[in-house]
């Protein structure tokens, strides 16, 4: 059976008040918990950026719940570094910590001016970033040169187990070249159909019987308008696909070229409904399709309703035998 968890969305609201959203989601029900890592928020609507890493401490301390992370390392995060908090937070919290690392997107990696790499070189910088990572955790002194560079890098500190390095894809074709490398796979809600094909395809490409995430993007109020309208405010800038959401540097970037995106359109990426039987409906097939987690955004601001409301009425009903 999945369990469904609780995503910390940084972009949307300030670091203390998603402490205080995470805890509240621990004592309604919630049996995990995974936040973002953006440097900048989709939009100036959004308003926020804390940093994850700061957070994360302060989240595992106050929870007693497992945690992960979407990182990109490679040009933002220097490999050494993203391992060694990685290896600190999974010391301090024995299984509890688990860190998704994808190919980054240009909203937060632009901030260092270096150029933004193509797609497949992104790539191939991430599998460099995990092999450094890897021989990190297991303790040996790491020299590198390639599309990052590492210069006798060693950590003094390292966690009885090394953390768990899932891979994040949204297309078919990343989920199997993730197969091959990642200790599981997180993806986000989109068409069951490409759903089956990503996590077939992952399974094909290595990674069958390792864990596979989801995290839902939903919108739930107390009628179907509101719901609507806090999707499209908060989330209209959500629902590009392909190269467009991975190449635009800024929020600005996001709201031009969201301009002509209409409320309805924003159901193609988030689960807007008022009907608490719909929503844990849509997340029962979803559960369905063989992910181990679903990690739910509620993608308004004001979390304690969507806290309060599906714990009481939604996650009991998926708990329950089908």
């Amino acid at each position: 059976m999945a369990r469904f968890g609780f995503h910390a969305s940084h972009e949307q609201l300030a670091p203390s008040a998603l402490l205080e959203a995470v805890r509240q989601a621990e004592e309604a029900g919630f049996a995990a918990a995974m936040c973002s890592d953006h440097f900048a928020p989709w939009s100036h609507a959004q308003g926020h950026s804390g940093y994850a890493w700061s957070w994360l401490g302060a989240a595992l301390a106050r929870t007693g719940l497992p945690f992960g992370v979407v990182s990109a390392p490679g040009q933002r995060y220097h490999p050494a570094v993203a391992a060694q908090k990685a290896a600190t937070l999974a010391e301090m919290f024995p299984g509890r910590f688990w860190m998704a690392l994808g190919s980054g997107q240009a909203l937060n990696e632009h901030i260092t001016g270096d150029r933004w790499p193509p797609k497949e070189v992104r790539k191939a910088r991430l599998l460099e970033c995990v092999e450094v990572m890897r021989a990190l955790f297991a303790g040996e002194c790491v020299t590198h040169d390639g599309l990052v560079t590492v210069d006798r890098a060693r950590l003094y500190t390292l966690p009885e187990s090394p953390p768990p390095l899932i891979g994040a894809a949204v297309t078919a074709e990343t989920a199997r070249w993730a197969g091959s490398w990642a200790d599981g796979l997180i993806t986000v809600n989109q068409d069951v159909s490409r759903l089956r094909q990503v996590i077939e395809a992952f399974r094909e490409g290595g990674g069958e019987g390792k864990p596979a995430y989801l995290q839902v993007h939903l919108s739930w109020a107390e009628d179907d308008e509101t719901a609507l309208r806090i999707a499209h405010e908060q989330w209209h800038t959500g629902v590009f696909g392909g190269e467009v959401a991975w190449n635009l540097e800024t929020p600005d970037a996001f709201e031009q070229a969201a301009t002509s995106v209409r409320p309805e359109d924003v159901r193609a990426s988030v689960l807007v409904s008022a009907d608490l039987e719909r929503q844990a409906g849509w997340l029962a097939e979803l559960a369905g399709l063989g992910f181990d987690a679903l990690y739910l955004h509620h993608v308004g601001q004001e979390q304690r309703p969507f806290i309060d409301a599906f714990g009481e009425k939604v996650l009991p009903q998926l708990a329950e035998p089908s």
